[in-house]
């Protein structure tokens, strides 16, 4: 016989077996949602059973207990019906037509989602193209100068990494409200860090230049220096629109912010040419078209958010325990950021040290260079918005994550090498579109290899490392990235030391971005990691709520 107990909706129901006339093979526990039953009654009063008792234990029964996926009527069985020994297979199940179809939704969200990252490397190529056609200094001091504006921007991407992966977690459990009350806590936490920034440029940027560009440099430091002091005015904006994209991003919606940046770039295309070319302000030009397009790019990411249904103004101060849950997303995430940044700097200190021709060159492939690998960041923010709700949603499914991640990185190696392609062959074949200097198109050409082999692999890496972002395998993510900027600093000071010039600098940035993809490959594909281990999600699931 079978003891049955009729619950309401919300709750979960096990039966035991009772008897030996029924066998039962084991089968792990699929926990479903019940229909409520119509005209029935239950057997036993509710307060028999307390809710925080997951399964009900009649006696001492040695057969073991599983769960009903539901409870229906006695129907016959068809073959096309999935049985209680069996998992469900989710949507896309691995074959090619599943995976195509998924990549084609990959494509439609992470298309717009492009344009976000080109806008930023765009602006800075801009201005390099436009001062590389009247200043060789003016294009050397750009180096230094974008070290400190774009790539400190750089380490304030755990804001951005933060806003998608709260958000999604949180729309993944339906809760509105706490959407709203995260983005209020983190657009309060990026003007504050963009006053801090602003305060910081204004009072210590020429002292960085200084230290960064070295003794035998010091003649691009003005020219960095206005660079710096112009564009730092736009911190606050730039942080907290930021935020607002992320947020957006996190909804699913990336043609909004779309719009916002490519308005910005046009300003900042139009900006760039009249003050520099037209009336020739130089550098200087360059700096207040970039800093006017960024606020503009503010202003409209918040009214984008508030088309969404989210008020974008309405901050609050975050309580102590809401510090540290941003806290614990955050560290690991700017840990990984700061050794990014840091390794990029270095590989800039490097290559300006080398001379104001070398650098002159090294800018004008960096900026090539960060113009392409954006290309692959969209990727990363696919698995940011989508993985939160296979992972720890309410229809948590790992292989159908597993089959997300696989289109992920198809697209990732057909990107990487389509990019590689055509981002190798623009400074091969038009470098005076940068600069007339010959010198500087020599030492270009120098490290078109090393630059092709660093290229290919970068889309596949933020499709793994947004990937461990989603999954909050953020300890995992921050050591290993440690570890490659050790490696990779380690690599840049012998390849100096031995006199290999600008090219050793860019096979030692080769060997940190393949160092990157194969660890976090090599994780994701472990047993013990975010989309096999069920004792792993588990425990950050139980974060999730704690939270």
């Amino acid at each position: 016989m079978l003891q049955q107990l009729l619950l309401p909706e919300s709750m979960e129901v096990r039966f035991l077996a009772l008897s030996r006339p029924l066998q039962l093979r084991p089968s792990p526990a699929i926990k479903t949602r019940l229909p409520v039953p119509r005209k029935r009654f239950f057997l036993y009063p509710i307060s028999l059973f307390p809710s925080s008792i997951s399964s009900i234990s009649i006696f001492s029964a040695s057969l073991p207990s599983f769960t009903a996926p539901c409870i229906r009527p006695p129907q016959s069985h068809h073959a096309s019906e999935p049985s209680l020994d069996e998992e469900p297979l989710p949507p896309f199940s691995g074959d090619s037509a599943s995976i195509w179809g998924q990549m084609n939704e990959i494509v439609r969200f992470a298309g717009p989602a492009v344009g976000l990252w080109i806008c930023g490397p765009l602006m800075s190529l801009i201005d390099t193209a436009v001062i590389g056609q009247g200043s060789s200094l003016e294009l050397a001091a750009l180096g230094p100068g974008t070290v400190v504006c774009d790539n400190a921007s750089y380490v304030f991407m755990f804001l951005s990494i933060a806003t998608s992966n709260m958000v999604a977690t949180s729309l993944a459990k339906k809760d509105k409200n706490e959407v709203q009350h995260q983005i209020s806590m983190l657009l309060f936490v990026a003007f504050t860090c963009g006053l801090m920034m602003l305060f910081f440029t204004k009072f210590m940027g020429t002292q960085i230049l200084t230290a960064f560009t070295g003794p035998k440099n010091l003649h691009i430091v003005p020219a960095a220096n206005t660079y710096v002091q112009i564009r730092g005015l736009a911190w606050p904006a730039i942080l907290v629109g930021l935020v607002a994209q992320s947020a957006s991003l996190g909804m699913k919606d990336s043609w909004g912010p779309l719009k916002a940046l490519f308005v910005a770039s046009l300003v900042n295309g139009f900006g760039d040419i009249l003050l520099c070319s037209f009336l020739g302000y130089g550098i200087a030009g360059a700096a207040w078209a970039t800093m006017v397009s960024q606020v503009i790019a503010a202003f409209m990411m918040i009214e984008t958010l508030n088309k969404t249904g989210f008020y974008a103004f309405a901050v609050s101060v975050p309580s102590p325990i809401e510090l540290l849950q941003i806290f614990e997303i955050a560290a690991p995430v700017f840990i990984t950021m700061i050794t990014k940044v840091a390794f990029y700097s270095l590989l800039t200190f490097f290559a300006t040290s080398m001379g104001t021709i070398t650098g002159a060159a090294h800018q004008v492939m960096i900026g090539v260079y960060c113009m392409c690998t954006v290309w692959g960041e969209p990727l990363s923010q696919t698995a940011q918005s989508f993985m939160p709700e296979l992972i720890y949603g309410v229809n948590r499914n790992q292989k159908k994550a597993r089959v997300l991640l696989q289109s992920l990185v198809i697209i990732g190696v057909l990107s990487g090498l389509l990019l590689g392609t055509i981002g190798t062959s623009v400074p091969w074949f038009f470098p005076y579109l940068f600069t007339n200097d010959h010198e500087v198109v020599g030492k270009m050409h120098k490290v078109l290899l090393p630059y092709f082999v660093a290229l290919i692999v970068t889309p596949s890496t933020h499709s793994l490392e947004g990937t461990l972002m989603a999954g909050r395998d953020l300890r995992f993510l921050s050591l290993s990235m440690t570890g490659c900027f050790t490696f990779g600093g380690l690599l840049l000071m012998l390849v100096s030391g031995k006199g290999c010039g600008l090219p050793g600098c860019w096979w030692a940035l080769a060997g940190f971005q393949w160092a990157r993809f194969s660890l976090a490959l090599q994780r994701l594909t472990s047993h013990n990691g975010v989309l096999y281990s069920d004792e792993f999600n588990q425990q950050q699931l139980n974060k999730l709520k704690a939270a």
